[in-house]
């Protein structure tokens, strides 16, 4: 399933919405806002394990945290089990 991270032009929030087709975009989960800016996002993959963390947004190490931790974003490695 073709899942997109999007960036509110409202509130600046990033958001994950499936994409299928030519469907509108999904308005903002957080304010309700139209016309999401897609971002170029990594895919993940969950085949064997890894020895190397992947960084977060800001650049650090994975958190290996609740994603509601400040710094972990949609499409980070926080809250993953190693």
């Amino acid at each position: 399933m073709p899942i997109y991270e999007y960036k509110c032009p409202s509130c600046g929030k990033v958001y994950e919405a499936l994409q299928i087709g030519d469907a509108p975009v999904q308005p903002c989960e957080f304010c309700g806002a139209e016309g999401g800016e897609r971002l170029l996002s990594t895919s993940a993959s969950s085949v064997g394990r890894s020895t190397f963390r992947t960084p977060d947004a800001g650049g650090r190490g994975c958190c290996g945290s609740r994603p509601s931790d400040k710094g972990c974003v949609p499409g980070s490695c926080c809250g993953k089990v190693h």
